[in-house]
């Protein structure tokens, strides 16, 4: 039976934690006190006081019935379900189908999932120790936890338990919370590593923060042996000396009361010199102290409250409760079994404390602060105000009651709040004289002992206003008409109830006219001065006096006002006169009023004159009559007078400014604004000087004499003047002209130029002129002949005329005719190379012109110079262009790799630049080994689906890769590819035909390859480079996605050479005439055309070995016999020059040689020898030794073909001896081979070649 009541009291308190009860209806909806998170599911209960039976229910929330959904679903006994989202916050009521309705209960939502939380009270376990785990979750009231833990064999989960647990073993520990009402489990926590202790001594230090006045027992244990030893202690490095505070034990303990000062690094050594690791000691200022919190200090009716005990660093701590019931009684401790729960739920009342205690090491807090907790009664406190009125006055009496319902009146204390401020503790809060003061939300309560009262009532607002309340005396008109009478209202403001109103005539200290009980209007037909006042209650409590009202009686009389002088318009100075005049009324009765702009003016006389006008007597005028102080006129109609702020201004005009010979001008003046009433007065010369005539009107007068012409208007008497008109200047014209030239006089002028604009006056003679220009531009000319541009732009393009002005006469040339100058954008030169391609021993024609080509141009030329860490080249002037040349283009011989050229142009002094053209490049697929550029796989055709890699090798680390599309520009290979090291894959996707090649970082080219990449079924296979003459090639025609099912077709030149089922043409020994464009065909399709370039034989192949014996014999006993000639040296050898033409360069360079012999070799191959001597001491050794150089040329002419060149090579051998190494002979040969041109394009030329040979005497040669 005790279990059972125990178990029904366990479930009562669980209840009431997790939810409230509604008090005083009989429908009661639980719903959770705590806060849930998102994606929780949570059911709340409808209950019916009255009946034990399940009925079914509707929910509110906010006021709304709730929609059943997927979130949201209800039973047949009065429970609603909810997964809750933010969305479901809000306050929740329920309904029965009797009509029996609860009262609303808040739902609290907070945004995102609820975690749990896991923390160590150190992370590393102690021979033979222990770590303590807590598991933390926001509001953890009713749930449980769950333990894992995960090693590198194991991985498991341990039965629920509480929110901490002991462990003694090393792993990777994590944790969850679990709730069964209403049913929620968090994702699992943060991972904890505990560690176990590696080393043979070991220290145990807590893990936690201690606090002064802690006691605390350091352990050092040995790993290898269960014995008890001495051991030494250490803190930061330094022996710890014992005291009444550290004191130490044989069984190696060390005890400390710490303070401040033991915070630090510990550690222990045992005897046998075993040391452990050192562990850090933490020690916080202060007493550790507990905390008692509460979720709310008042207990509502049938509900509870949760205490909460806090600890700085609780881990180990268990925790004790107390309460005590009154203020005279002492506290009693609350047993329970789960003391280390830092939480506890009540349902009573009374001033609650909470203590802190730990085993080890052992400490207690002292007691936590006092919270007290009340507990709500049944009854009901009502609040009520006599008068009920809904706004107070300052001075006015009132009283506050408080009735408690069902309660009698002797057992209860009362307490009242104000603004939430405790006041008196009656049951009549009375106020006599209320003040602002007085203002503010009250309410009030029962009290029947310290710790039970009833709920707070409702509250009452009583706003008291500041300020005695003031009447408003309205009148619906302030003139009473003839036999009339006019309506008067008061009213008290601001409005409220039970006012009377008092009224006065004349005095308001004079006894009222009549009480009015209410706010009913009275009507008044006499004329006089009119009050009110209002008051209410018993004594009156009076209103302010309202603020006067005058009532006037009319009279039929009129009033009319006139304006002289009559002018539409009226300036500052002028002097005017406004007149009021009254119909029928007589003049010497009358006093006068007059208003501007509905402002009364002071004056009160029949005419209101203005001497000196200005700007602020502009406005509306208004005026009236009045018989006595209480009878007058209706107000005129309104005159509106508009006073101009600065005085006018006379405006001279000419019909032209010279006058031609024997002929005159017209002038005319005005004055502006326009308005009426002006004479006019002229003035020649000075404008001080007597007027010429006088004009009544505006009309034009003629004049036939130049000078300087002014005028002025006047009117009113006295004459009123304008401002004098601006001069104007007529001339007597002459006989010269004007005209205006342009220097330099170039067709086309462009932005950044220098011009100058000249005003030449012809036939003028040695006259001094002056000069007068006009232009449409948005130049500003001087009055000088010349006009310098220094930097011209399109702001300054226009109509140019000029007229000159002889000085110290009034007489001018005419207009010159009108000079149109047009400046165009930045000039920009455009560049052309040809050929696009090399060939052996052709040459590059640079050609170079300006874009709308104009006179005075010389051209500079340059070369471009890659650099990979920059997007642009920069630019190195070709030989011979430092100061420009005047021809438009530029030959650059001896060209053998691929190169790129600029120019601009540039004319003027200074210089004037046009841009820097567009780089243009010609191309060579010549391979050299300082730069060079490899095709992967290596084809001129691709498919789109293909992938292609572009290499650069040679004598550099930073490359990049650039191609060149026909007509369009340039780029590099981040545009269209991806560039890693050295190398670019191309984006295939993209179709493409382009010339590549690589750039270097030290500045050079590489060779070029022209590649395709198409979107076609079929491309053909052909190589991407030059191929060498001998060597074996195979072409084949490929297709994308299916296989060649019949005939073949191969072009060469447009000419089938193949057609069969074969897929592939095979040239077993390739040839120059094997040259040329190649494509292949196959059931109507066809792909795109590739050229095919053929190098000639290198020497390694066929005859070189031959040659190169051949070459060497022939060296050899050349050498013996000039070894024999020797003595005669210094009279045979003759000195010739030898013209060369270097490289981009049009000049000629004289190279000195001195040449002992030509001599032919006769046979199908020629050799000529060129023995030549010198004596440059650099390439001897000792500086006096000889060295003989021979130069042998082999030229192979070979059959003549149809669109063929013949082939030449030179072989040149340069044999050098010395006495310094008789025994090596050295031979250098150099072959050159010409490339050739077909169909209309250049092929690339195969590059020179160079081969040492090194000849030991005595060798296999016999020699």
């Amino acid at each position: 039976m005790g279990h059972t009541l125990l178990a029904v009291l366990g479930l009562f308190l669980l209840n009431t934690l997790l939810y409230g009860h509604a008090e005083g209806t009989d429908a009661v909806l639980e719903v959770p006190e705590f806060t849930l998170f998102e994606g929780d599911s949570v059911t709340l209960r409808c209950k019916h006081r009255t009946t034990q039976h399940s009925m079914t229910a509707t929910f509110y929330k906010d006021g709304s019935l709730i929609k059943m959904d997927t979130n949201h679903w209800s039973s047949t006994t009065g429970e609603l379900t909810v997964r809750v989202s933010v969305s479901d916050e809000g306050w929740y009521k329920c309904q029965f189908a009797d009509g029996t309705e609860s009262e609303e209960r808040e739902l609290r939502v907070k945004a995102g999932r609820r975690s749990a939380t896991l923390t160590a009270d150190r992370t590393i376990i102690p021979l033979g120790g222990n770590v303590t785990l807590t598991c933390s979750v926001e509001d953890p009231a009713g749930f449980r936890y769950q333990w894992f833990r995960q090693t590198s064999d194991y991985s498991g989960e341990t039965s629920p338990e509480e929110s901490y647990r002991v462990i003694s073993q090393g792993g990777k520990y994590t944790c969850r919370g679990w709730r069964s009402e209403p049913h929620v489990i968090t994702p699992e926590s943060n991972e904890v590593v505990i560690k176990e202790t590696g080393t043979d001594a070991v220290l145990e230090v807590p893990e936690f923060t201690l606090f002064e006045g802690d006691s605390v027992t350091l352990r050092c244990k040995h790993r290898t042996t269960r014995r008890t030893m001495t051991a030494s202690f250490y803190k930061d490095g330094s022996l710890i000396k014992m005291d009444r505070n550290h004191r130490s034990s044989t069984t190696g303990e060390l005890t400390v009361r710490v303070s401040v000062s033991d915070e630090g690094w510990y550690k222990c050594k045992f005897a046998d010199g075993t040391e452990s690791e050192e562990r850090e000691l933490r020690v916080k200022a202060g007493r550790r102290s507990a905390t008692l919190t509460a979720d709310r200090t008042i207990i509502p009716l049938g509900d509870s409250v949760t205490l909460t005990c806090s600890v700085e660093d609780p881990a180990g701590f268990r925790y004790q409760w107390f309460r005590q019931t009154s203020d005279s009684s002492g506290k009693t401790s609350l047993q329970i079994e789960n003391v280390q729960e830092s939480f506890r739920v009540i349902s009573q009342g009374g001033k609650y404390t909470c203590r802190g205690w730990r085993r080890e090491p052992d400490f207690v807090t002292p007691d936590s602060n006092a919270v007290v907790i009340e507990e709500t009664v049944s009854n009901r406190a009502t609040l009520t105000l006599q008068p009920n009125w809904p706004q107070i006055f300052r001075g006015e009496t009132i009283t506050l009651r408080c009735d408690i319902q069902g309660g009698g009146d002797n057992q209860w204390m009362y307490e009242w709040t104000k603004d939430n401020l405790n006041i008196q503790a009656y049951n009549e809060h009375r106020i006599i004289s209320a003040t602002e003061a007085d203002s503010g939300e009250y309410r009030c309560k029962g009290r029947r002992d310290s710790y039970s009262s009833t709920r707070w009532s409702d509250v009452i607002t009583l706003t008291v206003s500041s300020n005695r309340p003031k009447a408003e005396l309205r009148a619906d008109d302030r003139v009473i008409p003839v036999g009339g009478s006019v309506t008067l209202t008061c009213s008290v403001k601001p409005s409220s109830s039970g006012w009377k109103y008092f009224w006065y005539r004349g005095e308001k200290t004079s006894e009222p006219l009549s009480s009015q009980l209410s706010a009913g209007p009275i009507r008044v037909s006499e004329g006089g001065v009119y009050w009110c006042r209002g008051g209410r209650g018993d004594p009156v409590y009076y209103t302010e006096y309202s603020d006067p009202v005058t009532m006037n009686k009319k009279v039929p009389n009129k009033a009319v006002v006139t304006l002289q002088p009559n002018w539409s318009e009226i300036f500052r100075g002028e002097t005017i006169t406004l007149r009021c005049d009254i119909q029928r009324g007589g003049v010497n009765q009358w006093t006068y009023e007059w208003t501007k702009d509905n402002l009364n003016r002071p004056t009160t006389y029949i005419n209101y004159r203005i001497i000196r006008v200005t700007s602020a007597h502009s406005g509306e005028y208004r005026c009236k009559g009045r018989r006595n102080l209480y009878s007058l006129t209706e107000w005129s109609d309104v005159i509106t007078l508009t006073v101009s702020p600065n005085r006018p201004k006379a405006e001279l005009r000419a019909d032209d400014r010279d006058i031609p010979v024997g002929g005159s001008v017209t002038l005319t003046c005005s004055v502006k604004p326009s308005s009426s009433g002006w004479k006019y007065f002229w003035y020649r010369g000075e404008k001080t000087s007597e007027p010429l005539s006088s004009q009544l009107s505006a009309g034009p007068i003629r004049v036939s004499e130049g000078g300087v012409y002014w005028c002025r208007g006047g009117r009113g008497d006295p004459v009123y003047y304008t401002e004098y008109s601006d001069p104007v200047t007529i001339s007597n014209n002459g006989p010269n002209k004007a005209v205006v030239t342009l220097q330099p006089n170039w067709s086309e002028i462009f932005r950044g130029e220098r011009i100058t604009l000249r005003c030449e006056i012809k036939d003028g003679g040695d006259t001094e002129w002056e000069y007068e220009w006009r232009t449409t531009s948005s130049e500003k000319p001087s009055n000088q002949n010349e006009l310098s541009i220094r930097s011209v732009s399109a702001s300054h393009s226009g109509v140019y005329r000029c007229k000159g002005r002889k000085k110290r006469e009034k007489s001018s040339t005419d207009w010159s005719d009108p000079f149109i100058l047009t400046v165009t954008d930045k000039a920009q030169s455009v560049l052309t190379v040809s050929p696009s391609w090399l060939s052996a021993g052709a040459s590059v024609t640079l050609n170079c012109r300006v874009k709308d080509q104009s006179a005075g141009w010389r051209f500079y030329w340059y070369k471009t110079v890659p650099d990979p860490s920059d997007n642009f080249y920069s630019y190195e002037l070709l030989p011979g262009s430092s100061s420009g040349t005047e021809q438009d283009s530029y030959i650059v011989d001896g060209q053998t790799h691929t190169a790129g050229y600029v120019c601009r142009a540039g004319r003027g002094d200074p210089v004037f630049y046009t841009d820097y053209s567009q780089p243009q490049f010609v191309w060579s697929a010549d391979f050299h080994s300082s730069a060079s550029l490899t095709v992967s796989p290596d084809r001129a055709q691709h498919f789109t689906s293909d992938s292609v890699s572009l290499s650069c090798e040679g004598n550099s680390t930073e490359w990049r890769v650039r191609r060149s599309p026909e007509n369009r520009y340039l780029s590099d290979c981040s545009t269209w590819g991806t560039m890693t090291g050295s190398t670019c894959k191309l984006k295939t996707n993209w179709l493409s035909d382009a010339v590549y090649w690589c750039e270097s970082g030290s500045g050079e080219f590489s060779n070029s390859v022209n590649i395709t990449i198409q979107n076609e079924n079929m491309i053909l296979l052909s190589p991407a480079r030059p191929v060498t003459e001998g060597d074996s090639v195979s072409l084949s025609c490929k297709l994308r996605s299916q296989t060649f099912d019949s005939t073949v077709f191969f072009y060469h030149n447009e000419k089938v050479i193949q057609s069969d089922t074969r897929w592939e043409l095979n040239i077993s020994a390739v040839s120059k005439s094997d040259e040329g464009f190649y494509k292949c065909h196959h059931s109507g399709q066809e792909s795109a055309q590739s050229w095919m370039s053929v190098q000639v034989s290198r020497p390694e192949h066929s005859s070189f070995p031959v040659l190169l014996i051949v070459g060497l014999i022939c060296g050899i006993v050349l050498i013996l016999l000039l070894l024999l000639l020797y003595r005669y040296r210094a009279s045979k050898y003759t000195c010739f020059k030898r013209p060369i033409q270097s490289e981009s360069s049009n000049t000629d360079q004289n190279e000195a040689q001195c040449s002992t012999y030509d001599s032919p070799q006769h046979g199908d191959v020629c050799l000529y020898e060129t023995i030549k001597h010198s004596e440059d001491s650099e390439h001897v050794a000792g500086g006096s030794q000889d060295v003989t150089y021979s130069l042998l040329e082999l030229r192979n002419f070979g059959k003549k073909r149809k669109q063929h060149t013949p082939e030449e090579r030179s072989v040149y051998s340069d044999v050098r001896t010395g006495a310094a190494d008789d025994s090596l002979l050295y031979a250098q040969v150099f072959s050159h081979d010409k490339g050739k041109k077909k169909n209309g394009r250049s092929a690339p030329a195969a590059a020179d070649e160079t081969f040492y040979s090194e000849v030991k005497p005595g060798s296999s040669l016999g020699l």
